[in-house]
């Protein structure tokens, strides 16, 4: 399936089911629940999805709103390591279990989280 295909697939409401399932694990989650402050965790599940909507096909509410993404620049004040990362793709997985996405989808979604979650990484632990 082409990117630009999901959203058409599986539309707003899938977005909304996955990433709501998504941030309903967040705050929970050691690693992960500190690097969202609380008062702002609506506002970071909606520019997500928004995010997403738009990257896979949908509207361009979110380029309208925050212009390029800039993904590297935003999230350079979050420490994102490995252990982090891998984290993020866990929490995504249990996400895409609840969300219950037609597979073609869900198969598109992880090999793009999956490349980008890496990308995201920008510190090391360093190791005595």
């Amino acid at each position: 399936m082409e990117e630009p295909e999901v959203y058409s697939l599986i539309g707003d409401e899938g977005f909304a089911r996955l990433i709501s399932a998504f941030y309903r694990l967040v705050p929970l989650d050691d690693i992960l629940g500190p690097m969202y402050p609380a008062e702002d965790l609506t506002g970071a599940e909606q520019r997500l999805r928004d995010y997403l909507i738009y990257r896979f096909g949908g509207p361009q509410t979110y380029i309208e709103q925050r212009g390029h993404p800039r993904l590297r620049a935003r999230h350079f004040p979050f420490a994102i390591t490995q252990v982090a990362r891998d984290r993020w793709m866990h929490l995504m997985d249990n996400a895409f279990a609840e969300a219950a996405l037609p597979e073609a989808a869900t198969a598109a979604l992880r090999q793009f989280f999956e490349g980008m979650s890496t990308f995201m990484i920008n510190r090391e632990i360093a190791v005595h």
